[in-house]
């Protein structure tokens, strides 16, 4: 945590945590005073909120359908899913290209075969927040469905025996069931998920749409454009500036979610 202090600092290696001059919140002022700022903080929010939603929502379901499904298939299934966690944003960015090239792309070789014309993906920005919700979940659903599968195991064995011996129905095991005894994990799980509302993933919003200016609009965050404006400068305590003001933004976003989650029913919140 001491470290913590370069963001107050203009920062430089030869002189130290000491010798660098104290400037105060002046590198918080690059972000703040930018063009972009309502921009990049909100693509990172909505962008966020829309990982957060689909992921939990494509796990939870996911989960299910493994819980119901016979062993003799279940480690292909989860081999499948929990295979694209493991690849890195560079090697998926290339996978992106090749379906989404504005010239040789499969896709686009698809519709041409198929009569339509061709789509310039890379050039147009309205079709950005699709493909990176489309990515984002196909990456990362195989980690999500594995905790909530994991949980769906640790239910008694024997509450579903007697809700069958009632007559109940699959359906009805999982709504009254599963659901609700899953209900405390998903919750610690989206609260966690707060504290990263302000810290978009970088891998994800730079390799695959390439970096490409003219879909900035779409695909730029907080963490994306810091990565630009700074690189060539190599502001460490700007950098540093932008990173504390999503940890704390994080922080506070996570304790808020947990006092409301609270104040509604002690048991499910996280601390």
């Amino acid at each position: 945590m001491f470290g913590i202090i370069i963001a107050f600092k203009n920062f430089h290696y030869d002189l130290g945590f000491w010798g660098s001059k104290w400037i105060g919140f002046k590198n918080f002022e690059f972000l703040f005073k930018t063009d972009a700022a309502v921009r990049i903080t909100r693509n990172t929010i909505l962008y966020n909120l829309g990982y957060m939603i689909t992921t939990t929502s494509a796990a939870l379901a996911l989960a299910v359908l493994l819980n119901e499904i016979g062993k003799r298939w279940l480690k292909l299934y989860q081999t499948a899913l929990f295979l694209p966690y493991f690849l890195s944003w560079v090697v998926v960015g290339y996978i992106a290209l090749a379906f989404l090239d504005n010239e040789n792309g499969y896709i686009n070789q698809i519709l041409v075969q198929l009569g339509f014309e061709k789509v310039a993906f890379y050039f147009e920005a309205k079709y950005w927040p699709y493909i990176l919700n489309a990515f984002q979940l196909w990456k990362n659903i195989g980690f999500s469905t594995l905790i909530y599968y994991a949980g769906i195991l640790s239910i008694d064995a024997e509450l579903y025996e007697a809700a069958r011996m009632d007559g109940a129905t699959r359906l009805q095991m999982i709504r009254r069931i599963t659901l609700p005894l899953l209900k405390p994990l998903i919750i610690i799980l989206l609260i966690l998920s707060l504290g990263n509302m302000f810290r978009g993933d970088f891998g994800l919003h730079y390799f695959i749409p390439n970096n490409v200016g003219l879909i900035y609009s779409s695909t730029d965050i907080i963490d994306t454009y810091v990565y630009r404006a700074l690189s060539s400068l190599g502001d460490v305590g700007m950098a540093s500036a932008v990173g504390l003001y999503q940890s704390v933004v994080g922080l506070v976003l996570v304790l808020l979610a947990n006092y409301i989650v609270r104040k509604v029913n002690d048991e499910n919140s996280l601390f």
